[in-house]
């Protein structure tokens, strides 16, 4: 419809400006896929050929984890003599903190270099990355340095914080931010209900769940506090709870696959799979346009249940009764198990599927992939050329799978020698 909307603007000769031609390059990388969006702006005029447009290009690079293109157009960015700007930065660093934390030092040095300064977003992705390794000393160092800059946390910073300070079992932290966001009156500051909520049953605070929940339901709840209540009492084990939030919710609003598929998550956790199937029939029934989140749901609650196959079947059957793309986690869910088993063939098949659904391959398929051949004692011949081919450069783990499943080929031609 908006790509309708665009050609027939064209027709009629409306006066495009970058920030219309980004969108449509947005539209293309997201619709169509990233070649056919390079291909798209050697069509737009040059002098719209700008910042913003290879910008787009960036972060739809940075969101599909292609960590070669995505570094190709930053430079490429670099030598047209486009400004570096904070935004760009942040692409990169978003990157580098899932595939490559140690070139994150590199973008901090080109920004100070250039005299970016960094934005609430920039400290929002270091304050991340030092959570996740566990340096809480350091992520506390870069809030100072925040604050020092003039820059104050607000509620999504701080909820990030308190979810590495519970990672991290500091759970005293986390309770005093927590009563920071919550403020004086939760009444008057009740949009952070849900964030509450979920951060209460992440630290197994069932009292104050129940005491921020009594709050919304006094204070007519939105669908969002209603989502948020199904999770915290699922991760609390109160599963009739669950049920009685969700259940009210359904009767004040039509829901969406995206509704179902909280109260779904809490019976594939609780590997409650009769629940589960008898949701799904109730999505159906109620005429909910079933999609790649509902499908991986239900893959997962299979997996859980141990029947992997059964899982792997669902989602061959699903797409062919409608062409759309599952998503990258669902095939991983299929995937991990078979490397679990050493299964070889089907892991490898699995593997194959999500090359043609456009995934291109990461290292973590790769990783799971290699276990499998780890798992099942047996050498992958040609493994290190596919991942050359592919621009995979292995990590320290990676290296480590490697080593393992090279030792299975001296045993292999041991073995017919013997």
């Amino acid at each position: 419809m908006v790509r309708a909307l665009f050609e027939w603007l064209e027709e009629n000769k409306h006066e495009f400006s970058e920030i219309d031609y980004a969108s449509q390059l947005d539209l293309i990388a997201k619709l169509r896929g990233l070649p056919r969006a390079v291909k798209y702006i050697e069509s737009v005029p040059e002098s719209f050929r700008g910042e913003l447009m290879y910008r787009t290009l960036l972060a739809n690079y940075v969101s599909q984890n292609n960590l070669k293109k995505a570094e190709e157009t930053f430079n490429k960015m670099k030598d047209l003599n486009f400004p570096v700007t904070a935004f760009a930065c942040n692409q990169l660093l978003l990157i580098y903190k899932r595939v490559d934390k140690k070139k994150i030092a590199d973008v901090l040095l080109l920004m100070e270099k250039e005299n970016v300064k960094p934005s609430l977003f920039t400290y929002q992705i270091l304050i991340d990355t030092k959570g996740l390794s566990n340096d809480i000393a350091g992520m506390d160092q870069i809030v100072e340095t925040m604050k020092a800059e003039g820059i104050e946390p607000h509620h999504r910073t701080k909820a990030a914080l308190v979810r590495h300070y519970t990672s991290a079992g500091l759970k005293e932290k986390a309770e005093a931010i927590l009563r920071e966001i919550e403020g004086e009156n939760m009444r008057e500051n009740r949009w952070v209900c849900p964030t509450l909520l979920r951060l209460y049953a992440n630290l197994g605070k069932a009292d104050e769940v129940e005491r921020i929940w009594k709050v919304c339901c006094e204070t007519k709840p939105r669908i969002d506090d209603y989502l948020a209540a199904v999770e915290a009492w699922g991760k609390l084990n109160k599963i009739e709870e669950a049920e009685a939030a969700f259940e009210t919710m359904s009767k004040k609003w039509k829901l969406s696959a995206k509704n179902y598929s909280v109260l779904l998550k809490v019976y594939i956790n609780h590997k409650m799979l009769m629940k589960g199937k008898d949701l799904v029939k109730r999505m159906a029934n109620s005429e909910c346009k079933i999609g790649p989140l509902t499908w991986d749901a239900l893959v997962k609650l299979y997996v859980q249940a141990g029947e992997v196959e059964k899982a792997d079947s669902i989602l061959q059957k699903a797409m062919g009764q409608q062409k759309m793309r599952p998503l990258f986690v669902t095939y991983m869910a299929i995937l991990e198990q078979y490397a679990k088993r050493g299964d070889i063939h089907n892991s490898e098949k699995i593997f194959q599927r999500m090359r043609e659904a456009g995934y291109t391959s990461r290292i973590t398929q790769f990783q799971v992939l290699v276990q499998a051949y780890v798992n099942a004692k047996l050498p992958a011949y040609g493994i290190r050329e596919r991942m050359k081919a592919d621009n995979i450069f292995p990590n320290r783990a990676l290296a480590n799978q490697l080593v393992l499943i090279d030792a299975f080929k001296k045993t292999a031609v041991s073995d017919l020698i013997d």
